[in-house]
C-alpha cells in the first residue's frame, strides 16, 4: 500500500500497486489536515444535515490507469542538467498560484515556464524542490492534490480549490505516476526548507510561497543565477520541444486558414472578427493563444503591439495579423502575416510587401549554428535599408543610415528581427545577454519578422505610404547545416497568399 504522507518516482511508474489503494490514500497528506475552506464573505454555514450529506455517498474516483507521459521522461533529464549547474544547493521552483482578474474571479491558471519545463505538470500552487544529497539532488514535487472526501469539507465548500467549484485535481499517487517524480503535500514544504542548506529560488513569479520561505535567506545575486541558468538551459530545444513548436506552428496555420474562410465575417465585424476566430481555432486544438494576438488592418498595423483588435477591416487596407497557438504542452508559435483585406495587393503594397519578404528571405539564410544572433537583424536590415533608399525615402544614403552612429532608417522598422521561442513566445528571457545574444547554436529556435512601418502622420514619407505597416514573421530552427522554417508551410510569396485567400481551406 502507497504511504499515506508521499509518494516515490519508483511508486510512480508501479501502477498495479495502486490497485490496493483506499480513497484516504489516493489523497496523501489529507488525513489529519483538514484546513478551513476558502469561502467567499457572504458563503452561509451549511447546517448539520446538510454537512452530513454532503460528506458521505461518494465513490472513489482515483484513477489507476496513469503511466508515466513523454514530457515526464524528458522533464527528468532537464532537472538532471540543472542538478550538475548547481551541486550541494537547494533549488526550490514554483509553478505559481492564480491571479485576480477583478475582485473575486481569477484568471485562467498558466504555470511558470521553468516549472514546467522542469516537471511537465500544469497543476497550481505546487513548487519543485531539488534537494542536495550528496551525489546530486532528489527531486521532490510539493503540491496541492484533490481533497479527500472522506476528511474535510474542501472539495464541495472551497471556491478555490474545492472540485465541485473549480474541478479535479490530480492525488499525489496519480501525479508521480505521471511525471515519475516523488510527490508530497504542500502543507509539508515549509518543514521541508528549514534544515540549514544552500538555498535558490526562482523568484518573484508566485507570492503565495512567501511565507514557506522566511527562514530562507535571500540572496538576489544568487537566486538571478539561477533564473538566468535556467533561461540558458532552455535555448537548446530537445527532441520533445521541438515536435511541440511543429505542432503549434501546424495549429496556427489552421487558425490563420480559419479567419481568411470566414473573411466576408472580418469585413462585417473588423478585427474583433480575427481574434476571436483564431482563438477559436486555438483552443479547440491547443490550450490558448500563447499570446494576446494582434489584428491589425490598416493603420493600427503600425502599432507593433496593437491588442485592442476593435477596429475596421476593409477592402484597400492591408491586415498584419501576429498570431501564434499554444498547444496543450504550452509551447507556442509565433507567426506573422500581412493579407489584404481584398484577397490582392495593390502595386504599391506589392512593391512594400515584396522589400519586407526580400529583407526576412536574407535573415533566414544568415543564420546557422556559429553566428552571432545578430546575423539574421543585420542581414535584413542591409536589405530593407537599401529597398528604402532606391524608393527615395531615406534623407541619406543607405551606407550612412546603417552606419551605427546614424540608424535613422529605424524610424520605419522600429524593432529588431530576431526573439527567442519555446515555452515561452519571448523565450528564455533571464538568458545573459553575452549567451543569448552569442553565436547561435544547433537547437536554437528564433524568429525572423522584419517589418516596416509608416505611420499616419509621418510626413516624411509619401501621402500613399502613411499608416502602412507590413510584417512577416516565420519561426526558425537551427540546424547543424543550417536552417528548418518551421512555419514553413504558411504561404509568405505574394502570389501564393493570394491563392491561399481565395482557397483557405488548401
Amino acid at each position: 500500500m502507497t504511504d499515506t504522507t508521499e509518494t516515490t518516482a519508483t511508486d510512480a511508474t508501479e501502477v498495479a500497486a495502486a490497485t490496493s489503494e483506499t480513497a484516504a490514500d489516493a489523497n496523501p497528506g489529507a488525513a489529519g489536515e483538514t484546513a478551513a475552506p476558502k469561502t467567499a464573505k457572504h458563503d452561509s454555514e451549511p447546517n448539520p444535515k446538510l454537512r452530513a450529506f454532503m460528506n458521505s455517498g461518494w465513490a472513489d474516483t482515483e484513477r489507476r490507469d496513469v503511466t508515466l507521459s513523454d514530457v515526464g521522461a524528458w522533464a527528468a533529464k532537464r532537472r538532471d542538467a540543472l542538478s550538475q549547474a548547481f551541486p550541494g544547493e537547494r533549488l526550490v521552483i514554483p509553478a505559481g498560484t492564480y491571479k485576480v482578474r477583478s475582485n473575486d474571479t481569477d484568471y485562467v491558471f498558466r504555470p511558470h515556464t521553468d516549472y514546467v519545463w522542469l516537471v511537465g505538470d500544469q497543476t497550481s500552487d505546487a513548487v519543485l524542490v531539488l534537494e542536495p544529497n550528496g551525489s546530486g539532488h532528489d527531486s521532490v514535487l510539493y503540491f496541492r492534490p484533490r481533497a479527500d472526501r472522506s476528511e474535510g469539507e474542501e472539495f464541495w465548500r472551497d471556491r478555490m480549490y474545492g472540485e465541485l467549484w473549480a474541478g479535479r485535481r490530480p492525488s499525489l499517487t496519480e501525479t508521480a505516476k505521471q511525471f515519475g517524480i516523488e510527490t508530497r503535500h504542500v502543507d509539508k514544504l515549509a518543514d521541508a526548507l528549514k534544515s540549514d542548506v544552500p538555498t535558490r529560488v526562482r523568484r518573484g513569479e508566485d507570492n503565495s510561497i512567501a511565507s514557506l520561505l522566511s527562514g530562507v535567506k535571500a540572496d538576489e545575486d544568487r537566486d538571478h543565477e539561477l533564473a538566468a541558468s535556467l533561461s540558458e538551459l532552455r535555448l537548446v530545444k530537445d527532441a520533445f520541444e521541438l515536435e511541440q513548436l511543429r505542432e503549434a506552428c501546424a495549429i496556427t496555420h489552421r487558425g490563420f486558414s480559419d479567419v481568411l474562410t470566414e473573411i466576408d465575417q472580418v469585413r462585417k465585424y473588423g478585427e474583433r472578427w480575427i481574434e476571436g476566430t483564431f482563438w477559436r481555432r486555438a483552443r479547440a486544438e491547443g490550450n490558448d493563444v500563447g499570446y494576446t494576438s494582434i489584428a491589425a488592418a490598416g493603420s493600427h498595423a503600425t502599432t507593433l503591439h496593437w491588442i485592442e483588435n476593435d477596429g475596421p477591416a476593409t477592402d484597400g487596407m492591408l491586415m498584419l495579423l501576429d498570431m501564434g497557438v499554444e498547444n496543450r504542452n504550452l509551447y507556442t508559435a509565433d507567426i506573422t502575416r500581412t493579407l489584404a483585406v481584398s484577397g490582392e495587393f495593390t502595386p504599391r503594397q506589392r512593391e512594400l510587401y515584396q522589400l519586407v519578404l526580400d529583407s526576412q528571405n536574407a535573415g533566414i539564410a544568415a543564420l546557422k549554428p556559429g553566428v552571432p544572433f545578430a546575423s539574421g537583424h543585420k542581414a535584413a536590415m542591409e536589405v530593407i535599408v537599401h529597398g528604402l533608399e532606391a524608393m527615395e525615402l531615406l534623407p541619406v544614403s543607405a551606407e550612412e543610415a546603417l552606419d551605427p552612429e546614424s540608424m535613422i532608417y529605424q524610424r520605419y522598422t522600429l524593432h529588431g528581427v530576431s526573439h527567442m521561442l519555446g515555452i515561452d513566445v519571448h523565450d528564455c528571457a533571464a538568458a545573459r545577454n553575452d549567451t543569448y545574444r552569442g553565436d547561435l547554436q544547433t537547437g536554437y529556435v528564433l524568429t525572423v519578422e522584419p517589418g516596416l512601418y509608416f505611420q499616419a502622420d509621418d510626413l516624411t514619407v509619401p501621402e500613399d505610404l502613411r499608416g502602412i505597416g507590413i510584417r512577416i514573421e516565420d519561426d526558425i530552427l537551427i540546424t547543424d547545416d543550417g536552417t528548418e522554417n518551421l512555419s514553413g508551410a504558411m504561404p509568405r510569396e505574394i502570389d501564393a497568399i493570394q491563392d491561399w485567400m481565395a482557397s483557405p481551406q488548401g
